[in-house]
Formats: C-alpha cells, sequence, structure tokens
C-alpha cells in the first residue's frame, strides 16, 4: 500500500509486506520489503529496508540460517540517509523512533530499536537487539555491540566502540568507550608518558 503523495525514485522496489505512508520520499535504487512505514518519511538514494538479518546457528560442519521473519518499522518524520542497510527483526521488530535522523551509510542490525529523536552520523554500525533511547546522538563511525541497551539523552563521540550498557545522561567516547572526562584524562597521560619517553 502506497500512501497520498508519494515520490519514487527510479529503479526502486516497493517489495512484499510494505506499507508506505502519506508524503513520502523514496529515492532511486532503493530497495524496501516487509516494512511499514510512517508519514513523512525520506529514504535517500540506494537505502535497503528489510533485508535478512545476519542470524545464523554455527555446528562443526556448517552454518545454519536463521528465518528471519520480522519487520522493519519507520515511525513519522524520519530521514534515512543514502546506502543505509536496516535488517527486518528475527522475530520481532526492528524500529525507528519518530523525528530521527540517520546519515550516510548507517548499518541497523536485526531487532535494533531506536529511540525518538535520535541522530546517527554516517558510518555507523548497530548490532542486532540493541535498545537505544531517545534523544541519543551518535557520532560517525561509532561500533555498538549487540544486546546492549543505551540510555535517554545518551551523547556519543566519534570512532567511540560501544561494548557494555550506557546509563541515561552519558557521554562517552574511546575504544572501549568511557566517560568523556576520563578519555581525555587518559588521552593526556599517555601524551605525557610518550614524552617523558624520549
Amino acid at each position: 500500500k502506497i500512501g497520498k503523495n508519494c515520490e519514487i525514485g527510479i529503479n526502486s522496489v516497493i517489495g512484499p509486506g510494505v506499507i508506505l505512508g502519506d508524503n513520502c520520499l523514496i529515492g532511486d535504487n532503493v530497495s524496501i520489503y516487509y516494512s511499514l512505514i510512517g508519514n513523512n518519511v525520506k529514504i535517500y538514494q540506494g537505502v535497503r529496508l528489510g533485508s535478512e538479518g545476519f542470524g545464523f546457528i554455527m555446528n562443526d560442519k556448517q552454518f545454519k540460517k536463521i528465518p528471519q521473519l520480522g519487520r522493519v518499522i519507520i515511525e513519522n518524520n524520519i530521514e534515512i540517509g543514502a546506502n543505509c542497510t536496516v535488517d527486518r527483526g528475527s522475530i520481532g521488530d526492528t524500529i525507528i523512533g519518530e523525528y530521527s535522523m540517520i546519515d550516510n551509510m548507517v548499518h541497523l542490525g536485526h531487532n535494533v530499536r531506536i529511540g525518538k529523536k535520535c541522530i546517527i552520523a554516517a558510518m555507523t554500525g548497530i548490532s542486532g537487539s540493541t535498545s537505544i533511547g531517545n534523544n541519543v546522538i551518535i557520532g560517525g563511525q561509532v561500533g555498538i555491540s549487540g544486546h546492549l541497551k543505551i540510555g535517554n539523552d545518551v551523547k556519543i563521540a566519534a570512532k567511540t566502540g560501544v561494548m557494555k550498557n550506557i546509563a541515561d545522561g552519558s557521554t562517552i567516547a574511546g575504544y572501549p568507550s568511557e566517560k568523556i572526562l576520563d578519555w581525555h584524562r587518559n588521552t593526556i597521560i599517555l601524551k605525557k608518558l610518550r614524552k617523558n619517553d624520549k
């Protein structure tokens, strides 16, 4: 189903299980499957929504693919930048909350949940089943492990590696991630140690 006043670009595919709301812009070369998309959503060139998540079981001889049966739910007033990939949920859904902005080349794994009014900069990867709160700002090239909980009003500096849960209101940086003031202190200490070695 395609809503009123939608624009769909060249070579784009609206596949099975898709409901597209009103006043949506779909760029060129976009593919959308198994997705519910709200109103006033902009999806730019080359985006892939509803593709198979990276779910499998290993045994001694082979990898066995786990069927991905969920959907992608895009709420109202969202922008998704060029060449992003959002995997469909495995059993539940992958969800992006309203008024969120996603930059180019971002990957969201299966069952990721993004809250309202979040900003995610380019080349960030969020592994499956991670939950992100409201009003979260994520810098470029951030990597977030799977099955984590990121609280509300969190700020994550560029190139941070997140491997543990983050409390509400935290500002973090570094790899592995830590409070940004601690990260700055450690950086200064390392510079001093290098100078002393000379």
